[in-house]
């Protein structure tokens, strides 16, 4: 052959060398295209599927109007949710089908609702249908009790859960005014009976509790044992939340970033973290006893428009007496067998194998772990390595606070006038 044909073959070898490397390359790039496609509808799927079981606002409203038209139940609004229709459900915020939240609007007005639904009725075979709870959730009190028995009832139901605290006949009177929808100062078996039923929900109970506290939410209204609460504007301490299907599929350093970018100018940061500071010192020997918080997450406090701190969710905090009897002959190997909600971790008495009632760590120092990033992140670099140490120190703390009261209040009240110094007299304060 001559260069000629050389050249000739040389065009031909070209062409065929990449045809042999072009099904690799379109298999690939069509497997990561099937791959993404696949978790999409994956993601999708998980998030609608979970829907209907999550968001049954309409059962909820279905359940409490037929207790209501029944003359079974009362409240202040009844007659706005089951007949005028000013209380209206709209965005589902659920995170478990027993307990139903939702945004609503009552009277053009943005609101929290909150309601619950018994087991017993999540296994309706017929979801829509209406569960007869009336024996069950409104069973108490009965007909043909004194306004002086009821009184002793809630005294001793508070004694029960709060504490035998000699402030609680102040809570008692409140609970009366509360329930007393119609303002003629009686209190009907209908009124008692939703009270009462409100009365069991953790919530409730800690809003009525805490009502004079700055930083938790306002208690609206309620009918039977659905209530409503003023909308906080912003439930994360970061202003905003990965929707929660994205959640396992971002790594941790992404949802730092993420945080990172929407969060609040630091000064505006340091503003809410003294508010979050001022809960701790509230519910610490509070009016109606102590309080812990059983899960110390950014998810469950927030901030309002003027950056004041407010506390998103009280399902997760819980009374001294409610973990007392949690952990009251609790059999244990180690301390993580005596834990009560997520981080409410007490001691285990390794030699009986049960749990003492002493806790591992006090609210202060679960906060101070929560605002260690939010704080550092952005700090003025003249005060950052203070605030790094103060928040080392307040995380070291451990066992019971009423047993080093002094060092307790003493990390605090350090923490909350450094962060003060930094941001009083400016337009952040």
């Amino acid at each position: 052959m001559g260069p000629k044909s050389s050249l000739l073959y040389l065009p031909l070898v070209w062409p065929l060398g990449m045809e042999s490397r072009l099904p690799g390359i379109k298999v690939k790039y069509l497997f990561l295209a099937w791959l993404g496609v696949f978790v999409g509808s994956w993601v999708v799927y998980m998030h609608y599927s979970s829907y209907s079981e999550l968001c049954r606002g309409h059962v909820c409203q279905m359940i409490i109007c037929d207790q209501y038209k029944k003359g079974i139940i009362s409240g202040s609004t009844c007659k706005d949710l089951c007949e005028e229709h000013t209380l209206v459900f709209q965005q589902c915020l659920s995170s478990s089908p027993s307990q139903q939240v939702y945004r609503g609007l009552w009277k053009e007005k943005e609101v929290i609702i909150k309601c619950g639904i018994e087991d017993a009725f999540k296994a309706d075979s017929n979801p829509d249908a209406v569960p007869r709870r009336d024996l069950v959730l409104f069973d108490k009190p009965t007909r043909g009790t004194s306004m002086d028995e009821f009184r002793e009832m809630l005294l001793n139901f508070l004694k029960a859960n709060l504490g035998d605290q000699m402030s609680l006949a102040a809570l008692v009177n409140q609970i009366i005014t509360t329930a007393d929808v119609n303002k003629d100062g009686k209190v009907s078996l209908a009124e008692a009976k939703s009270i009462w039923a409100l009365l069991h929900l953790n919530e409730f109970l800690l809003m009525l509790s805490l009502h004079e506290k700055e930083h938790t939410s306002k208690l609206l209204g309620h009918c039977g044992d659905l209530y409503v609460t003023e909308k906080i504007p912003h439930n994360s301490l970061y202003g905003t939340n990965v929707p929660h299907f994205f959640q396992p599929l971002l790594p941790s350093a992404i949802h730092r970033i993420i945080h990172q970018w929407f969060a609040p100018a630091w000064p505006r940061r340091a503003k809410i973290a003294i508010g979050l500071l001022e809960f701790v010192e509230e519910i610490f020997h509070g009016t109606y006893g102590n309080f812990y918080i059983c899960e110390t997450s950014f998810k469950n406090v927030g901030y309002n428009d003027k950056y004041d701190f407010k506390m998103v969710n009280l399902r997760k905090v819980a009374t001294e007496m409610t973990i007392r009897g949690f952990l009251k002959g609790r059999h244990c190997e180690q301390n993580v067998d005596c834990t009560y909600g997520k981080d409410c971790m007490a001691t285990c008495d390794k030699l009986m194998k049960q749990c003492k009632s002493d806790m591992v760590q006090p609210n202060l120092a679960k906060v101070c772990g929560l605002l260690q990033d939010y704080l550092l992140y952005g700090a003025p670099f003249d005060m950052k390595e203070e605030l790094q140490k103060q928040l080392q120190t307040c995380m070291t703390l451990s066992g019971l606070a009423s047993q080093m009261e002094v060092h307790h209040s003493l990390v605090l009240n350090n923490l909350k006038t450094l962060l003060w110094k930094k941001i009083s007299n400016t337009k952040y304060s």
